[in-house]
């Protein structure tokens, strides 16, 4: 909810900016003179060289003014977001483009060629000017024009206040010796309220007895890094997050907190049926390819491949699918490499209702042995539950007896999840193997149950018969384990956000709750727990932790590209460390959502196989993207292919560009399908032009590939800086 104040004002009325202080509070213009007067004091500004000037305002807690300068010399233009009283939030100098800037200090590009002299004396120079004295930033090792990211010097980090870390952070980019880009978070955006003082009344040890006690292990089988069942202590689910006052010790869970600031804050009901509505289908992991007409016909003279009429057959007489009543829309094969063979697959998919009642329902089976792979449904959200979670864990556990009868006595109930009362379509189980008393979560069968009708909504699979489980006997405690798991932490004393509800006798709390917000955060002296390596758990039997490996940014050298589209664009990431381990990239397979968040997390120094990465990989990579915003839990589809347009928006979401891609009615494209293309896109497919990201069709609803995917990320990384 912004409330936009908009003042444009040609070189000729510059005068303006003398207006008297006396002029109405109400005055825009007198307002715009007042901020870019002080703008231009804090920054010692020279905007003489300048052609036009022009300025805006939106308002959410605090006005935020977006001051631009254009025309300079060389065509340069200048960009300042500050607050009323001058504080300067983002800067921007750069030519003349038609690309928005991207407001990501993280998000890499490729390097420029030329060193930049004297940054570390010119950043602290500008800090020096845009920081109050409650605020420091300290000058870390920068990035450096040898490595990506490195157009020009960037220092990033967090801001201190009073000494102590806090939860804002800055990003600062010096090129030729002149800063180009400035982005730091202001206080008064951030959280409401003062900073409290940084004395602290409990110790760390006190802070640190307490905290240990919202920890918790559990003991599970897990894979070792050379594939070997071993038994770790790991960490036990859905655990909440806690901080400790450093006031009074007091225990705050964030987690709770947090939650209660998404119900009260965002339509969680809408949002979840839009990202249902997008997610593709899902498919298993491996290397899977489309057949062309000619293989598909040979593929049906193999021996034992069945037709689709015959597996469709067979899938309706399986009462847990629910599949009577629905139209079976189409069917295709595919090869699928599994472990040294290639499975022959048939993926059918079904359809049912009309207009917003419409159901979709897809099922992959082997195509030899009519085998259920996987099932993925899309459902209306918000419809009325008519079964319980009870019934529907015992249609999930009838399924399970129907297909894979001989594992049933393996398996055991290891996570549920009941969203129905948030509109969800239907309960999630997941099974997992169970053996000498321990889980093998990697080893499992997740069924989703429709709430409505009991069919199977969703289902997959993961199996491996040819493990071997040691004994749990001799391993150490769980409260031993705990303490090397404590051991692996810091207590940190610092600044950080706690979400609060909003007091309407506040003034600005009122304003707070106008936007639309119960909760908002404000900024509390705590203690929490920290550590720089990630921890996958403690070895049950030697005691130690075990911590997450990353790949080294060394360069990457592929087997696989002789003669391929794309080969220039995969040897250029690879030469900065940006793809694939296990010495091939295979440009031409279709681009999966496992794929992608593996390219963009090697962007991030974390670097696998796509084929080959352990289920904590996968988790941790997972994790990163939500953290940026990527996708949400339910949005995970690992294996679905994803499309050529649904990968332009993850890649200039991921380097935040989409604020200004979903902004309507500002763009034109000029692709050969542009009509094809839905209003809610226009602004990506418009900002993909721009970037050369896609050329000529668009072709935004083909499925992309490796290659593609290789092609339009080494674009978005030359982008301008």
């Amino acid at each position: 909810m912004k409330k936009l104040l908009s003042l444009c004002l040609a070189a000729s009325l510059m005068a303006a900016l003398a207006l008297p202080a006396a002029a109405a509070e109400d005055d825009t213009q007198a307002r715009l003179a007042r901020v870019t007067q002080a703008v231009k004091t804090v920054l010692d500004l020279d905007t003489d060289a300048y052609e036009a000037f022009s300025g805006d305002c939106y308002e959410e807690l605090v006005p935020i003014w977006t001051l631009r300068w254009t025309g300079g010399k060389d065509g340069e233009n200048l960009t300042v977001e500050a607050l009323e009283d001058g504080t300067v939030v983002q800067y921007q100098l750069n030519g003349n483009t038609a690309v928005p800037v991207a407001r990501s200090g993280d998000f890499p590009v490729f390097p420029a060629e030329e060193e930049q002299a004297n940054a570390r004396e010119t950043a602290k120079a500008f800090l020096s000017k845009v920081l109050d004295p409650m605020e420091q930033a300290e000058l870390e090792t920068p990035q450096g024009a040898g490595q990506l990211n490195s157009s020009g010097i960037r220092f990033s980090g967090t801001l201190l206040l009073n000494g102590l870390p806090s939860p804002l952070s800055y990003s600062i980019r010096v090129n030729d010796g002149r800063v180009t880009s400035f982005r730091r978070d202001a206080r008064q955006t951030t959280f409401l309220g003062s900073v409290p003082g940084n004395e602290a009344g409990v110790s760390q040890a006190q802070a640190a007895g307490a905290l240990k006690q919202t920890l918790g292990l559990k003991l599970e089988y897990v894979l070792d890094e050379d594939g070997a069942a071993v038994l770790r202590y790991v960490p036990e689910a859905d655990l909440h997050t806690f901080y400790a006052g450093a006031d009074t010790g007091d225990l705050i869970d964030l987690t709770e907190l947090r939650e209660k600031m998404r119900r009260l804050t965002s339509a969680a009901g809408d949002m979840a049926e839009d990202a249902a509505a997008d997610v593709p289908m899902t498919t298993e992991n491996g290397s899977a390819k489309s057949l062309s007409a000619a293989e598909l016909a040979g593929v049906e003279k193999l021996k034992g491949v069945r037709p689709a009429e015959e597996l469709d057959k067979a899938l309706r007489a399986l009462s847990g699918l629910g599949l009577q009543g629905w139209t079976l829309s189409s069917s295709s094969y595919t090869l699928e490499k599994e472990d040294e063979t290639e499975a022959v697959l048939c993926t059918l998919r079904y359809r049912r209702g009309a207009e917003k009642d419409v159901s979709t329902r897809t099922v992959t089976v082997d195509a030899r042995t009519g085998e259920i792979r996987r099932v993925y449904s899309s459902a209306p959200w918000g419809r009325e539950a008519k079964l319980t979670a009870e019934q529907a864990q015992e249609k999930a556990l009838a399924f399970l007896k129907a297909i894979a009868p001989d594992r049933t006595e393996a398996l055991a109930l290891y996570d549920s999840e009941d969203q129905t009362a948030n509109g969800s379509p239907s309960y999630s189980f997941t099974f997992a193997r169970r053996v000498n008393g321990c889980f093998f979560p990697a080893n499992a069968y997740s069924v989703d149950i429709d709430s409505a009708d009991g069919s199977v909504h969703r289902f997959y699979r993961t199996w491996d018969e040819d493990l071997t489980f040691p004994s749990p006997e001799g391993v150490i405690s769980e409260s031993a384990a705990l303490d090397v798991w404590m051991g692996t932490y810091d207590t940190v004393l610092a600044y950080r956000l706690v979400p609060q509800k909003m007091d309407e006798a506040d003034p600005l709390q009122a304003r707070a709750i106008r936007l639309g917000t119960d909760y908002f955060h404000v900024l509390r002296l705590t203690y929490a727990l920290e550590r720089e390596e990630a921890c996958l758990g403690v070895d049950a039997r030697s005691g130690k932790p075990v911590f997450q490996k990353y790949s080294d940014r060394s360069d990457i050298s592929y087997s696989d590209l002789s003669g391929s589209t794309w080969q220039a664009d995969i040897e250029k990431l690879a030469q900065y460390g940006v793809g694939y381990n296990g010495g091939v990239f295979r440009p031409g397979k279709t681009l999966t959502q496992w794929d992608l968040i593996c390219l963009l997390g090697s962007l991030r120094f974390w670097r696998v196989d796509p084929e080959t990465a352990t289920g904590e990989e996968r988790d941790a990579l997972y994790s990163d993207a939500y953290a940026r915003g990527l996708l949400t839990p339910a949005e995970r589809a690992d294996d679905a292919p994803v499309t050529r347009a649904a990968l332009v928006k993850l890649l200039l979401d991921d380097a935040d560009y989409g604020p200004a891609a979903r902004l309507s009615g500002i763009y034109t494209v000029s692709y050969t399908d542009k009509d094809s293309i839905p209003a809610s896109g226009l602004g990506y497919a418009a900002m993909a032009q721009a970037l050369g990201m896609a050329r000529g069709t668009y072709h935004g609803t083909r499925t992309a590939s490796r290659g593609e995917a290789a092609f339009m990320l080494c674009r978005l990384l030359e982008r301008a800086v």
